[in-house]
C-alpha cells in the first residue's frame, strides 16, 4: 500500500473542499489513536483488506482493519496524516506486524468518507447521514484480537 495509490484519489476528492485551501496526505506510523496533537482532529474508520505474512507467506482477509486519520487546516493548508493499523500471522511465532493491502475500491470509499469528515470537522458543514459501505472480503474465521494492532490499542470494535 503505497502513498502513490492514495494521493491521486485524495486530491480528486479534496477538490470539493473550499477553494483556495490546499490539502496533502501523509502516511505516519507514529500516529497514536485517540491522541491527536493540539489543533488536530481525528477520524478512525474500519475497512476491509488482506494481509500477507512476510515470514511464511500465509495470507488472510479481514473485515476489521482500522485506519486512523489525524487532520488539521491552518491558514489555507490542510494536512491529513494516515495510519492503517496492522495485523500479524497467527501461525508464526514472533510474527511481525504486516501492513494491510486495501483494494482500490475500498481506498476510494475510505477517502470519500475522510473528505466528508474534513468537511464536518474542519469546515463545520452539516452533511446529514451519508453511507457508502465497504466491499467486504470473504472471511472464513473469526477476528483474532491477539493478532490485531487495532484491538491491542483498544480501537478495533469502534464503528
Amino acid at each position: 500500500m503505497a502513498l502513490s495509490e492514495w494521493t491521486p484519489v485524495f486530491q480528486i476528492k479534496a477538490n470539493i473542499l473550499q477553494q483556495g485551501d490546499s490539502w496533502c496526505l501523509q502516511f505516519d506510523d507514529s500516529l497514536v489513536p485517540d491522541s491527536p496533537n493540539s489543533g488536530w482532529e481525528q477520524y478512525i474508520r474500519n475497512t476491509c483488506a488482506r494481509f500477507k505474512c512476510s515470514g511464511c507467506g500465509r495470507s488472510w482477509p479481514s473485515n476489521r482493519v482500522m485506519v486512523v486519520f489525524h487532520m488539521r487546516l491552518s491558514n489555507g493548508q490542510g494536512v491529513v496524516k494516515v495510519r492503517p493499523l496492522r495485523q500479524n500471522c497467527k501461525t508464526c511465532s514472533d510474527a511481525p506486524m504486516e501492513r494491510p493491502s486495501i483494494t482500490p475500491e475500498n481506498i476510494d470509499i475510505l477517502l470519500e468518507k475522510l473528505v466528508e469528515k474534513i468537511r464536518i470537522k474542519c469546515y463545520h458543514e452539516n452533511l446529514g447521514n451519508v453511507n457508502r459501505p465497504f466491499v467486504s472480503v470473504d472471511v472464513k474465521s473469526p477476528h483474532e484480537p491477539e493478532h490485531c494492532e487495532g484491538c491491542m490499542q483498544g480501537i478495533c470494535r469502534r464503528d
